[in-house]
This record gives C-alpha cells, structure tokens and sequence, in this order.
C-alpha cells in the first residue's frame, strides 16, 4: 500500500470510469454515477490533500481508499460510540476495487490498511457510510468489526442514494 501521487491520476480515473461500467450493467450497490462519483477530480484531490492510497498488484492498481478528517455533516445526527473531533478520526471514503481484481480480497485489504494506518495516527475511531442499497460493503464492514451506528440521509440530490448506514470501529491505541 502507498500513497498515490499525480502520476497515478490517468489510472486512477480509468479505474473510477471502470468500475462504473461494470456496476451499469452488473448490480450497482453503491449507486454510484459515472462523470459525477468517483472521478478524475476526486482521485486529484485526494492525491493533493496526500491521503489517497493506492493498492497495486503487478505495477497495476487493484484498489484504492481515501482516509482522511472529513465526515459528512449529517454524521453529526447520530450518536457515536466514542466523542472525538473530526480530527481525531478517520473517515473512510472513495473505497474502490477494480472489476479485474474483484473477488480477491482487495476490499479487507484496504480496510485492514485503514485500521492500521489509524492506529499509527493514534485516531480514536474509522468512520463511514455506506448507501443501504450496498449490501455487498455493509456484509463486509460488520464482518470486520464496524458497528453499526444509525441511519441518516446524506443530503444527495439522487432519489436512490438518500439514505446511508453510518459504521464506526473504535481503536485502542493502548
């Protein structure tokens, strides 16, 4: 795992374009759209804020995950297990996987890294939502520990990405 640098920019929006391909004519879990998420501009940004990390199998990017301090306002509706401030956590975003790699562990990987890469930052607690369309990513979230906080609707103008499962997994830093 490493961070992604500019020079990933063309793969990474190829994966992104990908990807959505392949969730257009398989089951779209995340409900994601093509030219409006993920794209070129959200590979770039979170390359520029440095906290967009790439997984690479044969010099080929399989996966990447963006980890940074940035909830969405509506994680402010619930009740979390543990009080922290935005910069004491870590919110999962943009977890991706390319159709060729799909099925292979790629997604644990990323999420292992992110629950490791947290606790190095000594952050109290990962954060994420998650559309509850996407039952694939929420099997996968409660089977490596994420509990389940509540329910909340994000605010997005798309009929079937309103409402989102908010997951946390406290860290001890011990």
């Amino acid at each position: 795992m490493e961070k992604g640098t500019i020079y990933d920019l063309d793969e990474l929006e190829n994966l992104y374009n990908d990807l959505n391909d392949h969730l257009e004519t398989n089951i779209n879990y995340p409900g994601w759209i093509k030219g409006v998420y993920p794209t070129r501009e959200t590979a770039l940004k979170g390359i520029e804020e440095s906290n967009l990390f790439v997984f690479r199998i044969d010099n080929t990017i399989a996966g990447s995950i963006i980890l940074n301090h940035h909830p969405e306002e509506a994680y402010k509706q619930v009740e979390w297990g543990v009080d922290a401030k935005a910069e004491n956590i870590i919110v999962i975003h943009t977890l991706v996987v390319h159709p060729s790699f799909m099925n292979k562990g790629i997604a644990t990987k990323l999420i292992n890294f992110a629950t490791k890469y947290s606790k190095e930052q000594k952050m109290k607690a990962i954060r994420l939502d998650v559309s509850v369309n996407n039952m694939a990513a929420i099997k996968l979230y409660e089977k490596l520990g994420y509990k389940y906080i509540g329910t909340v609707d994000l605010g997005l103008p798309y009929a079937h990405l309103k409402w989102f499962k908010l997951y946390e997994m406290i860290l001890n830093n011990d």
